[in-house]
């Protein structure tokens, strides 16, 4: 149950980064200011849940090997925007907000497909 759930979480999250972050980059105003290499960054990201969704479904222990990489980039960029926002860059902090979402996120993701690697390689009794 538990895969089936990260599974639907990673592809929909997917799915909705590649909508939002696709409407921006073909022109819609989304209220703040866009730190264009964050919204690309974003997108292609967007691509990566998707595929991670369908890892997770094939395989517990790559599963959590692609959140863990998911989780460990987007804690790189998150870190990353955070030093441009406090040094006066061009850095909404609606997308500090958004990007700490998609890292704890992963981050979650990561937790559960380590546990369900580790309820599949448990040794049954009986």
């Amino acid at each position: 149950m538990i895969r089936i759930l990260a599974t639907a979480i990673a592809v929909l999250f997917g799915i909705a980064t590649l909508f939002a972050g696709g409407r921006v980059l073909l022109g819609s105003d989304p209220g703040y200011v866009v730190f264009r290499p964050l919204l690309v960054y974003n997108v292609l990201m967007g691509l990566a849940y998707v595929a991670a969704g369908i890892i997770f479904w094939r395989s517990a222990r790559a599963g959590r090997n692609a959140a863990a990489a998911i989780f460990l980039l987007n804690l790189a960029v998150l870190l990353a925007i955070l030093v441009l926002y406090r040094t006066g860059g061009d850095v909404a902090v609606d997308s500090l907000r958004a990007m700490t979402l998609r890292t704890v996120v992963w981050l979650l993701l990561c937790v559960a497909m380590s546990w369900v690697g580790r309820s599949r390689a448990a040794p049954t009794s009986g």
